[in-house]
């Protein structure tokens, strides 16, 4: 099994910048890639950003040149740095490992979930 845990979300005014973080522990040997999703109320989880640990990474079109996503070189941290925030954003931001190689911007591809944090940016 492996365990994931979102720690950063918080309360921040349009354009600010927060940085999630999700430490993965377990038998994270087992997984080839990492993602970050997010759900706001009413509405369904949606793709935001994906990271293989070798490198590559994916990004849903609405982030795309606001948010990035990385690793740590342990391969046991993954990190979204998610500037220039718009209300549209606020979510809660889930962490999820996937056991198969390749990015995907599929929930229904991964396996392990966070709990999730919440992210509220303000007008």
């Amino acid at each position: 099994q492996v365990q994931l845990v979102e720690t950063g979300g918080g309360f921040v005014q349009a354009g600010g910048s927060l940085r999630l973080s999700c430490a993965a522990s377990g038998r994270t040997f087992s997984t080839y890639a990492m993602g970050w999703f997010r759900q706001a109320p009413g509405k369904e989880r949606e793709f935001v950003a994906a990271v293989s640990w070798g490198g590559g990474t994916y990004y849903a079109d609405s982030v795309k040149g606001r948010f990035t996503i990385s690793t740590d070189n342990a391969k046991t941290t993954v990190y979204l740095q998610m500037d220039s925030l718009k209300p549209e954003d606020t979510a809660v931001y889930y962490c999820a490992a996937r056991r198969v190689s390749g990015l995907s911007r599929g929930a229904e591809n991964y396996d392990y979930w966070g709990q999730g944090t919440q992210v509220t940016v303000s007008s």
